[in-house]
């Protein structure tokens, strides 16, 4: 008698998910990389090294690993190649200005044939060091072409992967580019409509960016995947969570909490919300966060122009921050309408303040955020960016019964968990994997899922 054969082992697919920056932790990255797990793959984030956080890390039974960058461009990375590169630093300061001037401008020129130049050398890392996989998803610009590289690797060594391009913004007519000279712009956005084109498929997080990307792309119309929070458990107040930012900042019940939470530096709005909130009585602006504004954030707690009104916190888990956001009584968010792509954003920190059932006090001139906040009564847009209109409009939102602002609360947040949570955005996403991948790839993964959406939106 023989034994029966072993049955067949089915190896688990495997995705990586790039990320620009060290990913400590970005949300988008790791709701993606759940729902990939959750479809079946084993998911690494490929994050850029930082002295801040380890090299290798799990999050939960997502692998975050990052990389090091190498090569002939790792001087240009992020927080490296800045600080050489200022012309007013160091020895430089005491040399003619005309060497000044020529140095600034050879390291214009510099960043922008290499554009984008901080992730050169980190894309040279990869090169060398990155596992082959059958899915990258390409987390914007920044990431794009490595994983078009990571997939012509995988390819020559007779692997079927796919290029997932997730356009998180309108990276050519966004903040970072504002001031490149147009001839300039012009090549980087030929560059990134190449990438755009080279992918197998591309989503974005608005209809407002979609239509943008496709008209300039020339392609069919990016899959909407907006950046809808994950909640988990009670967020409100009044669903028991616990005051978070007035225990962490010690300051009374009685203390009105108004919240931004996310990136800080420039650009944001943030100059204006400092001024603001000093003519908002018994209310205390506090800033939830992380980049190269933190910095100067602390700075500005211990100015004593703004003593015990502005405090700034360290950024929280994206498991954490709906609940963090629930503790405040207005969320802020004051971007000026600088550029094509801030006026089209929908950034997380605006439905996270909704999935905590917070109103939104909303700058002037952001359509997207502003349709969706007028249309159902979910928060104030100001005048202006004039401390004085922020200031009103912040008082419009805080100076209500407590019963209005319990049952606003609680409207806000049934609302956001009913029609903005991110398994109602995962569920299209999911199809386009299944297309993607699942099934050995679709000419045309996107257009395909994009066209059963409007089907099922049809009257």
């Amino acid at each position: 008698m023989t034994d029966a054969p072993d049955a067949p082992v089915t190896a688990r697919r495997r995705a990586v998910v790039l990320v620009g920056n060290p990913a400590a932790p970005y949300s988008r990255a790791l709701r993606i990389a759940r729902t990939l797990q959750d479809i079946g793959f084993d998911v690494e984030i490929a994050a850029v090294a930082s002295a801040d956080v380890p090299d290798h890390e799990a999050d939960g039974s997502v692998t975050i690993r990052r990389y090091r960058p190498s090569g002939p461009f790792a001087f240009l990375a992020a927080g490296r190649g800045a600080a050489s590169s200022a012309p007013s630093s160091g020895p430089w300061r005491s040399r003619p200005a005309p060497l000044r001037i020529a140095r600034s401008v050879a390291a214009a020129l510099r960043r922008w044939a290499l554009w984008p130049h901080t992730v050169r050398g980190w894309w040279a890392t990869l090169d060398r060091d990155l596992a082959p996989a059958d899915l990258y998803h390409a987390c914007g610009s920044l990431t794009v072409a490595a994983a078009i590289a990571a997939r012509g690797r995988d390819r020559r060594a007779g692997r079927t992967s796919r290029v997932l391009y997730d356009a998180i913004d309108d990276v050519v007519d966004g903040n970072n580019l504002l001031g490149v000279p147009a001839p300039v712009k012009a090549v980087m956005r030929r560059r990134e409509t190449r990438w755009a084109r080279s992918a197998d498929a591309r989503i974005t997080v608005n209809e407002a960016l979609a239509a943008r990307l496709a008209t300039r792309w020339r392609t069919e119309r990016p899959l909407v995947v907006p950046n809808w929070p994950d909640v988990r458990g009670p967020a409100t107040l009044s669903g028991g969570a616990p005051d978070l930012i007035r225990a962490a900042l010690g300051v009374p019940p009685t203390t009105r909490i108004v919240v931004f939470q996310g990136r800080l530096g420039p650009n944001l709005g943030l100059d204006a919300a400092a001024q603001a909130i000093l003519e908002v009585p018994d209310a205390v602006l506090c800033l939830i966060g992380f980049g190269r504004g933190f910095a100067a954030s602390r700075a500005r707690d211990d100015d004593p122009r703004f003593a015990g009104r502005h405090r700034t916190l360290p950024a929280v888990h994206p498991d954490e921050i709906v609940a963090w956001a629930a503790s405040a009584d207005v969320a802020l968010v004051p971007l000026p309408p600088v550029s094509a792509n801030q006026r089209a954003s929908t950034p997380n920190k605006f439905w996270e303040a909704l999935a905590a059932g917070t109103p939104i006090v909303l700058g002037p001139d952001l359509p997207e955020m502003a349709r969706i906040l007028l249309a159902d009564e979910l928060g104030v847009v100001a005048r202006s960016l004039r401390p004085g209109d922020l200031a009103a409009a912040i008082r419009t939102v805080l100076d209500v019964r407590p019963e209005v602002a319990v049952e606003r609360r609680t409207r806000i947040a049934a609302m956001a968990r009913d029609r903005y949570s991110w398994p109602r955005a995962a569920r299209d996403y999911r199809s386009l994997i299944a297309r993607l991948v699942g099934s050995g790839g679709s000419a045309d993964p996107t257009a395909q899922v994009v066209a059963r959406r409007q089907r099922d939106a049809a009257p």
